[in-house]
């Protein structure tokens, strides 16, 4: 790039010379954006709108080496690192103010081996990218939910969806990873290579580096039965989830939510945006079960609407697109729990209710089935006794109305935090939970902090829920 193009931009953060920047710029095949480009305020974006920041360069990378490039240079020059896959962070990690923004979205590179089973992505696919490279194949592993989320910040946390019960969490489907670390070093681990980083990895978040590419086990998985169930608002709704939830095939994979009725041609229009609890349900079983999985459903409580039919898999994952497109406001809050007491129970429905927008809502996403059969030290993911991963989801449109939002989300959570275990999913944590890292990670905290001295002694990698070296 010439000279005089890099005089002409304003730089915020004074310290680097242009000789620096031209240095790096020389180094990369992606794309170095500052302040002043054109492209400048599109590529500052992400998912959560809550997060308006202005990173000093923006670095889209096409492959490692622009990776181990921007690691080195933010290394050796002390900025602030942000490592953005797929930008859906509720907590706005994958951007910053002043420092580096490292954007993997250009590397979406998939391969899929369908003789073994296996498929390798890199760090900057979606969920979207993924489905639809293995459904070719009649091929799955367990993903999001919503199809713009980014595979890397998922699996890194943990990684829960619709196949949770069948196969598991994302990170139990992870068989090697490709890694660069916090010196720039390019390392691949597996069970069998860098155990100790493969352990931290499943589990631990973005703290030991920047995953180039994953690679994971996948499960014949091609069409689904699926889709919503609205009910009126009951506490026998949720005792009866609880009780189908606990003995229900593997293959059979519900999300119980409160939230407002969808204006959808299903639902009674006198239902509309008003308070329901919703079953959103994704059978991977055999197909002549439809009926069954039906009437199971229509026996959780007092149906206002429902559509079930036979998709894709992929399709089940883009069910909320639209609804949750990027650009909106989120705040959530996270808990686990091995049961929904009676004490629980009566904060539910004092505060589900409540739920302020289309947008938000309450959500229970089971981690039981083949999620327990993993023992709780086998990865870094700690809630191996778990029956539910709870998020209240706030997220909405105006940021005028960010403070009566922000609101529920914490009235709620504080009413229940006495009925719920310790710590919670890392990837439902908001920016305001870094305090709960030790509690969110329970007994694997102390061994993810000496792993992270080993990788990152200086965490350079410390946005995220963070991890502080072991001294």
């Amino acid at each position: 790039m010439p000279v005089d193009h890099l005089e002409n931009r304003h730089r915020e953060n004074v310290n680097l010379r242009e000789e620096e920047l031209e240095q790096l710029e020389s180094t990369l095949r992606g794309t170095l954006i500052q302040p002043g480009d054109n492209d400048y305020d599109e590529a500052r974006q992400v998912y959560n709108a809550m997060h308006d920041r202005r990173p000093a360069l923006i670095i889209r990378a096409t492959g490692v080496a622009d990776v181990m490039a921007t690691v080195e240079f933010s290394r050796k020059h002390d900025l602030l690192l942000a490592v953005r896959g797929g930008g859906h962070s509720v907590p706005g990690f994958g951007t910053c103010d002043d420092g580096v923004v490292l954007d993997l979205s250009p590397m979406k590179g998939v391969r899929v081996d369908p003789e073994n089973s296996i498929v390798r992505a890199e760090g900057g696919c979606t969920w979207g990218d993924f489905n639809h490279a293995t459904y070719a194949f009649g091929l799955a592993t367990t993903g999001g939910i919503v199809s713009t989320t980014g595979i890397a910040g998922l699996t890194l946390g943990g990684g829960m969806g619709y196949l949770s019960r069948a196969h598991g969490l994302s990170c139990d489907n992870l068989v090697s990873a490709d890694m660069v670390t916090a010196d720039g070093s390019f390392v691949t681990c597996d069970k069998d290579h860098n155990s100790d980083l493969f352990w931290a990895i499943r589990g631990g978040g973005g703290n030991f580096g920047v995953v180039t590419s994953f690679e994971y086990q996948l499960h014949p998985v091609r069409e689904i039965f699926g889709g919503p169930t609205f009910y009126q608002i009951d506490g026998e709704v949720l005792r009866n989830y609880q009780v189908l939830i606990s003995d229900a095939p593997p293959e059979l994979g519900i999300v119980l939510a409160f939230v407002q009725a969808l204006p959808l041609p299903f639902v009674p229009e006198d239902w509309h945006g008003k308070p329901v609890m919703a079953a959103v349900t994704c059978w991977s079983g055999a197909s002549d079960r439809d009926e069954e999985v039906t009437e199971l459903l229509k026996g959780l409580g007092s149906v206002v609407g429902q559509a079930l039919w036979r998709m894709p898999y992929p399709a089940i994952n883009t069910l909320f697109d639209e609804l949750l497109p990027r650009g909106l406001q989120h705040y959530w809050k996270a808990t686990v729990s091995s049961e929904i007491s009676e004490d629980a129970l009566a904060v539910y429905l004092e505060h589900g209710p409540l739920v302020p927008t289309l947008e938000s809502g309450h959500f229970f996403f089971p981690i039981n089935g083949a999620c327990h059969d993993i023992e709780a030290g086998e990865t870094a993911f700690p809630h191996r006794d778990a029956m539910h991963s709870l998020v209240i989801a706030g997220s909405w449109r105006e940021s005028a109305d960010n403070d009566k939002n922000r609101k529920w989300v914490r009235d709620y959570f504080d009413a229940l935090r006495p009925y719920s275990e310790e710590g919670g999913y890392i990837n439902f944590m908001s920016d305001d939970d870094q305090d709960r890292a030790p509690s969110n990670y329970g007994a694997n905290y102390q061994r993810l902090r000496e792993i992270k001295a080993i990788y990152d002694p200086d965490n350079l990698f410390h946005l995220n829920q963070n991890i502080i070296p072991a001294n």
